[in-house]
């Protein structure tokens, strides 16, 4: 993909879950496929530390990654100084809300960790994060994405939603 401004911002769940349950390779490769399609397209993208998350599998979830969408689909957190900023935002609000235990704060925190540079570029490109993580008014142990989202007034939505606003049947 040449420019990254993609509508959409893909998290590890929906690889990783669709994988796993609905959209098996050998059940739904009509899903796998439009995936491909909108990655060409520039409708969807996802970010290096999702790349990375799904490498550690070294399973063929990551062989189908690396040779039907490639390492182009995934943007790199490192060479945007607004990612960065925005990552920054992130991090301060998180640290500074007293619903989340310190140890979660930590593990939200870490460099490696995808779901706070996902949501920075999602605010950088006003992206939509499509994630398989529900909004939970309660929890502590964990900062999910869609409660980060809500703070900053991002769209976050599932992946049945994503592929209904994508025009996805099989």
């Amino acid at each position: 993909m040449s420019e990254k401004n993609p509508k959409y911002i893909l998290d590890t769940s929906l690889f990783t879950q669709a994988k796993r349950s609905y959209y098996a390779f050998d059940i739904a490769p009509s899903f796998w496929e439009h995936i491909i399609n909108l990655a060409n397209k520039n409708v969807i993208a996802s970010i290096d530390k999702v790349y990375w998350e799904i490498e550690k599998g070294k399973d063929d979830l990551f062989d189908w990654i690396k040779d039907s969408l490639g390492r182009d689909s995934f943007i790199s957190t490192t060479t945007s100084p607004n990612m960065l900023l925005q990552y920054q935002k992130i991090i301060r609000w998180s640290n500074v809300n007293q619903q989340f235990t310190d140890n979660a704060k930590k593990e939200f925190a870490k460099f490696e960790e995808a779901d706070a540079w996902l949501i920075a570029q999602a605010m950088e490109n006003s992206s939509t994060i499509v994630s398989q993580e529900v909004f939970d008014q309660h929890i502590r142990r964990k900062i999910p994405i869609p409660n980060v989202c809500r703070e900053f007034n991002l769209k976050h939505i599932d992946t049945f939603t994503f592929l209904r606003e994508c025009g996805f049947s099989m």
